[in-house]
């Protein structure tokens, strides 16, 4: 008989790039009818760290990120990536993305994002989905990795983790307790 161990369930979490809130609004709505309720949000904030997406979706681009209250399996972020690319997708014109939405989950050791793109530090999932381990929870604090990217090694990004983390534990405690 083998004695396998299944990880706990995870908090699943979206990071959306935009331009308009309008866009946002829509992506949320359809968020939430695939995930569940929104349980945590960020402040809109300026995402200036780096111009990969200002060809596509233009200047002036925002972040914010939410987490949603069900909590998932961590092998879901394989579907949870596939159907943002679809929102992704149906929100598009010409071609052009107005808006995207970077799913990952974190538990209380990590946060974990998904990717279309293979490189040497993410691991193949399935149905052309990455996974890679962006920051780890070590000491009551989020660590950097050498692949982190420069706005998920910024305090304010880390304020949000640790919020979003928050809720995640309190879920977690109030799970175990009925069991």
């Amino acid at each position: 008989m083998l004695n396998l161990i299944y990880p706990q369930k995870v908090k699943l979490f979206c990071g959306l790039i935009f331009r308009s809130e309008e866009h946002l609004k829509k992506a949320k709505h359809a968020l939430e009818k695939r995930f569940g309720d929104i349980d945590s949000q960020s402040q809109i904030i300026k995402f200036n760290y780096t111009d990969y997406y200002e060809k596509e979706m233009g200047k002036g681009l925002k972040r914010q990120f939410v987490s949603f209250r069900p909590l998932i399996n961590p092998e879901s972020l394989t579907k949870a990536k596939l159907y943002t690319l679809k929102i992704e997708k149906k929100m598009s014109r010409n071609k052009q993305r107005l808006i995207n939405i970077d799913p990952g989950y974190l538990n209380e050791a990590k946060v974990v994002l998904a990717s279309t793109k293979d490189f040497s530090h993410r691991i193949y999932l399935k149905h052309g989905i990455f996974a890679e381990i962006t920051l780890t929870y070590r000491k009551k604090t989020f660590q950097v990795l050498p692949w982190t990217f420069p706005d998920y090694k910024t305090p304010e990004y880390h304020k949000i983790f640790y919020q979003i983390r928050d809720v995640y534990r309190q879920q977690i405690k109030s799970y175990t307790k009925k069991q």
